[in-house]
């Protein structure tokens, strides 16, 4: 066996099983419910949610400076012991106050992921970038898709409750943390730990490291290109976590009685499975994004735009649903062809820098959104129905936007093409 298929193998298992995650798609239940917490939903919505989105921004701006550093692996184990930080919280905490320092390591959680992801990275060849990075991105899929299939199994067939199904996440993220500890570890990494510095000073390494990131960002994002399409990515991806943070109280305000049976796991097993199939058809076709790259990503927020408003008044569950799954599936469809473009544009070695500055200005933006949107007294404190009406125009926005940018290109190249044309003709 080669040794980047094995580390590709060992980063796979440890990706399943982190993603392994059932309580997740009726997590909203289980913090309401009376029988485990006494919160109202406001208090869930206004005090617990947006405490995770700004902890998340706060550690993402640590996390992305010491990932690298720390050379990979130690974040990861991190990753996995602050998932059993968490689920264990979840099952034996009750009041207010620690269901908000569980979300502060929710933060740490969602944060130390871009170890996860820009790990292999500095662990195989360029030559496998591909390769690898389709396989991670296969098994964390594939946690998702059996966590929601096995959360909707059990709830259905009343096998457990709302709160029983944190113990198999538990479990989960105990099994994922012991995996951790058998990744091999970098001994180079891509700025702090490059080859030719590895006798260097600390120092000297430092600057070393900060002069070839601030060389990256500005090769990566001085091309027009690629900042079309990072813009984008972290537009969409904001507007995306925010649907799917609050997509269950939304359910749950359309539902309106706790006696109905609800299918979030199935919901979100359907649109892993379908946003995987999306992911592959955007691998495969062969399509001149260049000219046809604005058009597309206009067209892609405008559907999403409009799903969210169905979504925001429609009073059938089984819609909502629906407008839900497809939208994203079509997040899932486009940000593949997003990181492509913009990994065909960089240089190898600015993959994790791109990515890791993309998700900073997603969450970002999502935490702006958040203080708008959901919090009370500086924000609007809207409820669920109110939200996705704003998210929905959100993306609506983002589509005015890339037709404002499409019709620039268009003239530029408009122009261009006709100067072309007057110098050959003279």
């Amino acid at each position: 066996m080669h040794d980047w298929f094995k580390v590709s193998l060992l980063l796979c298992i440890f990706g399943f099983l982190k993603e392994l995650r059932p309580s997740e798609p009726f997590i909203y239940e289980f913090l309401i419910d009376q029988r485990w917490r006494n919160l109202t939903e406001e208090q869930v919505n206004q005090e617990v949610y947006p405490v995770g989105t700004y902890s998340y921004l706060a550690h993402l701006i640590v996390i992305f400076l010491i990932t690298d550093l720390c050379r990979y692996k130690p974040l990861i184990v991190l990753l996995g012991a602050s998932g059993i930080v968490i689920w264990g919280m979840l099952l034996w905490t009750e009041t207010l106050l620690e269901l908000q320092i569980l979300e502060i390591f929710y933060g740490t959680f969602c944060a130390t992921e871009v170890a996860y992801y820009t790990y292999i990275y500095a662990k195989v060849d360029t030559e496998y970038f591909q390769q690898v990075s389709g396989h991670t991105r296969a098994a964390i899929l594939a946690g998702r898709a059996v966590s929601g299939i096995i959360a909707q199994l059990l709830i259905s067939f009343h096998a457990m409750n709302y709160r029983d199904l944190n113990y198999i996440t538990f479990a989960a993220m105990i099994a994922a943390t012991i995996w951790s500890l058998f990744l091999p570890s970098v001994k180079k990494s891509i700025y702090f730990h490059r080859e030719e510095i590895l006798s260097l000073p600390f120092c000297m390494k430092v600057r070393h490291a900060f002069v070839l990131m601030g060389n990256h960002f500005i090769n990566s994002f001085s091309n027009l290109y690629v900042l079309k399409w990072s813009l984008w990515f972290a537009l969409s991806t904001c507007g995306y976590i925010q649907a799917q943070t609050y997509m269950q109280p939304l359910w749950t305000a359309i539902v309106n009685d706790p006696e109905k049976s609800i299918y979030n796991g199935a919901v979100e097993a359907l649109l892993t499975v379908l946003g995987f199939l999306g992911a592959l058809l955007a691998g495969i076709l062969n399509a001149d994004w260049k000219t046809k790259g604005e058009l597309t990503l206009t067209l892609c927020s405008l559907l999403q735009g409009f799903f969210l408003l169905y979504s925001a008044r429609t009073e059938y569950i089984l819609l909502s649903y629906i407008f839900y799954i497809v939208f994203g599936a079509l997040y899932h469809f486009m940000v593949t062809i997003a990181s492509s473009e913009i990994a065909k544009n960089i240089k190898d070695e600015s993959y994790g820098l791109v990515f890791g500055i993309n998700t900073f200005v997603a969450v970002v933006f999502q935490s702006i959104l958040t203080t708008i949107v959901v919090r009370g007294g500086i924000g609007f404190a809207l409820n669920p129905r109110d939200q996705y009406f704003v998210y929905g125009c959100f993306h609506i926005v983002v589509a005015v936007l890339y037709i404002i940018i499409g019709l620039i290109t268009w003239l530029a190249n408009y122009r261009y093409y006709r100067r072309a044309s007057m110098i050959i003709t003279s």
